[in-house]
């Protein structure tokens, strides 16, 4: 790395919301209650909007909100605070806390290297904003809706399909945070400051596949999480299925968030290896840049 190059010293640890850090889809968790909608009505509606009229499943679930709140729309700031009652997996978001504490070593802190976590979800991004995680994370991508003068939801502002997830990896990739950012732009790989071989992303499962092959291109590295207590084992199936036929990700582990767990292990791992290679490609640019500088 020149001298003129940027710092490439952050590990991002890229999170899915729904099934990854929640057993539950956040509508059926804290708005379906808040407002008296019937999940089973107003997924089926959902379900009928893609198949018989072609919606995006995206599209499909904003507008079905937007109808059944017709009477009586939210604010932004009232589903925010919705998002605070959100349930999340065993060991968050205590995780976080210990993260702070001991996930990097001392020689990795006194090279500079951090860790910094992101959130990408087809779901609503006010939701995440109210959530417990909201302070652990440095951005939170996820669909959004303008509101009207009162304050109201109106319409979709943002959505993010499972395959537009990918551009928000590259925005993380490219340090383009900002969405006033054309994340198209070309930028060289050597000053890009989150090159993806020193990026996690945790999902749960087909609809991280976009992902999950951005990942694996590009030498990042994925783990698929299932819901260990699901009787059925559908969720375990899923992730089973990615890393046994399809060969989307090498590891799969159960939500389990807390210390000493098979996910936590995981994680803990790949990011200290991570910043050892960080710490060795830093040791190795020092050298090359004194045998540079010395008189022939």
């Amino acid at each position: 790395m020149s001298s003129s190059s940027p710092l490439q010293n952050t590990i991002a640890i890229v999170y899915d919301y729904d099934q990854t850090l929640s057993p539950y889809y956040m509508q059926d968790d804290v708005v379906f209650p808040a407002f008296g909608i019937n999940p089973e009505k107003f997924w089926k509606r959902c379900a009928n909007l893609v198949q018989v009229e072609g919606y995006d499943n995206e599209l499909a679930y904003m507008k079905c909100l937007l109808d059944y709140l017709a009477m009586d729309r939210p604010s932004n700031e009232q589903l925010k605070q919705l998002g605070a009652k959100m349930q999340l997996y065993k060991g968050l978001p205590e995780m976080f806390e210990e993260f702070k504490l001991d996930l990097l070593e001392e020689r990795h802190l006194a090279a500079g290297i951090h860790v910094d976590h992101f959130v990408i979800s087809s779901g609503l991004k006010i939701l995440i904003e109210g959530s417990r995680l909201r302070p652990y994370l440095r951005e939170v991508f996820g669909c959004e809706y303008a509101e009207d003068s009162e304050g109201r939801i109106t319409f979709p502002k943002r959505v993010i399909s499972h395959t537009q997830k990918t551009q928000y990896l590259f925005r993380i990739n490219k340090g383009l945070l900002d969405m006033s950012q054309d994340v198209d732009d070309h930028m060289p790989d050597d000053i890009r400051p989150v090159p993806f071989p020193n990026m996690i992303y945790i999902g749960d499962g087909p609809t991280d596949v976009p992902c999950f092959a951005i990942m694996r291109k590009n030498s990042g590295h994925s783990i698929a999480v299932y819901n260990p207590d699901d009787p059925s084992r559908a969720s375990f199936r899923k992730c089973y299925h990615l890393a046994a036929h399809a060969d989307r990700v090498r590891h799969i582990a159960p939500s389990d968030y807390r210390r000493g767990s098979h996910l936590r292990l995981l994680l803990e791992e790949m990011v200290n290896e991570i910043a050892d290679r960080m710490l060795t490609r830093g040791k190795k640019a020092g050298e090359a840049a004194v045998a540079q500088a010395r008189p022939i």
